[in-house]
């Protein structure tokens, strides 16, 4: 590509990030020193946007290592280190999370090191890494600052906020400034479900968090900067900056446009999945098919014993924002490969309304309570402990708990969670 049609792309990007930020007045902003506009009602400009906006004004003179996936895009659809590159920030490495850079690895896999055609930067895999690997990541491609701009969807168990958290501690140990283009938490701003205890502690959750966090990626980065840094004996980032979301809210739900979601991960397809992921991915502890392998992952549940009975028990609890409809599906991998599931898909009717911890702690009781097939994957509810924090859940499960009893169970710790994280928190609305 030549040097003019890349500046052509540029100027097209740059032209299009500017219309989503252009109409609203400047203010200026605290935490990053980047002119900000206040979003209109109705409108919700990324951090990413709003920094494209300032020509990359904020990594000026820096070397940069970007942490990012598919979702990490301006408003036109053009990759962040793609408009970087083109605009000159000297981006010396990106490093890629589960699924990749490119998105194109399924569930605990990713895409390996490489160098990007477009840009020949270096593309390594840290998926997986521990302190010591990003701390020689960052020595080798010789960065001075860490970009993090990926798309979360709220879930303790989605690993991208651990890829975060590895990545500050590195930063901390090395000196690293560290910058955060936040976006919108897809599901809300509010807190639901257990916290996770010591003991618990894996790849997909690693620090004391709710299991619906409420938090955006920026938000959990001040949370951990401040509290989990000097917990894990590393002293705080000395520069961390977060370049916040314009006119979003905590009430505000799914993306301000449909057509502007981009699949997170490969079996995150709809923002309707991401709005019941936080209940509908404890069946990956079970022997029950979440969905793997079907276009509706994680709406569409089942198992080669279920049948019309659950989907007409689940429907008498009325619970909120959904509907339960008879389902029969044959996953084409992962769990029942290739075997005919009877189950259900799970309707959202009315995405304001939906409590995912709710849905799927109904969805398990009654499918414990219907089926003698029923049964934990792996070793006695283990996997169950790890995604929802402690060995509770299984055990009540067990032993006949109804659904209330399991989810008046961790009022106390996530009201707990919820006081110690509200001084984090960027954006109004209810928590």
């Amino acid at each position: 590509m030549t040097l003019n049609r890349r500046k052509l792309i540029h100027a097209s990007g740059l032209a299009a990030a500017a219309a989503v930020v252009a109409p609203f007045a400047p203010s200026a902003s605290a935490a990053t020193g980047l002119a900000t506009r206040p979003g209109k009602p109705g409108t919700v400009v990324a951090g990413a946007d709003v920094a494209a906006a300032d020509k990359w004004s904020i990594f000026a003179g820096r070397r940069v290592g970007v942490i990012t996936n598919p979702t990490g895009v301006l408003a036109n659809f053009h990759s962040i280190v793609d408009d970087m590159a083109d605009i000159g920030v000297d981006v010396r490495a990106v490093f890629g999370p589960e699924h990749g850079f490119r998105g194109t690895a399924q569930d605990g896999a990713s895409e390996g090191t490489s160098v990007d055609p477009r840009t020949g930067i270096t593309v390594y895999d840290s998926y997986g890494a521990d302190v010591d690997q990003y701390v020689g990541f960052y020595e080798k491609s010789g960065v001075d600052t860490i970009c993090f701009d990926i798309q979360d969807v709220g879930a303790r168990f989605y690993t991208y906020i651990w890829t975060m958290w590895g990545a500050m501690q590195a930063a901390s140990r090395t000196g690293a400034r560290f910058v955060v283009l936040d976006r919108p938490n897809p599901i809300g701003g509010q807190a639901r479900g257990p916290v996770l205890q010591s003991g618990f502690e894996s790849g997909v959750g690693k620090l004391g968090i709710a299991l619906q966090h409420g938090m955006t990626v920026g938000e959990l980065a001040k949370y951990f900067n401040a509290v989990h840094l000097p917990a894990a004996g590393l002293a705080p980032l000395h520069d961390l900056q977060v370049v916040e979301v314009q006119g979003w809210r905590r009430e505000m739900t799914g993306p301000d446009n449909r057509a502007s979601w981009i699949l997170p991960s490969p079996n995150m397809p709809t923002p309707e999945t991401a709005l019941l992921y936080p209940g509908t991915a404890l069946f990956e502890a079970t022997n029950m098919s979440e969905g793997r392998g079907t276009t509706r992952p994680f709406e569409l549940i089942g198992a080669p014993y279920v049948d019309y009975r659950w989907a007409e028990a689940l429907n008498s609890k009325g619970l909120a924002g959904v509907t339960f409809r008879e389902a029969y599906f044959q996953p084409t991998l992962s769990k029942n490969q290739g075997i005919i599931c009877g189950g259900v898909q799970v309707h959202v009717t009315d995405p304001a309304r939906v409590e995912a911890l709710e849905i799927g702690t109904h969805m398990l009781v009654e499918a414990k309570r219907l089926y003698p097939g029923f049964a934990w994957r792996g070793d006695a509810g283990r996997w169950m402990g790890l995604l929802s924090g402690s060995a509770r859940f299984a055990e009540q499960l067990d032993a006949g708990a109804d659904a209330r009893t399991i989810l008046d169970s961790w009022q106390a710790e996530l009201g707990q969670f919820v006081r110690d994280t509200r001084q984090y928190l960027l954006y109004n609305g209810p928590r």
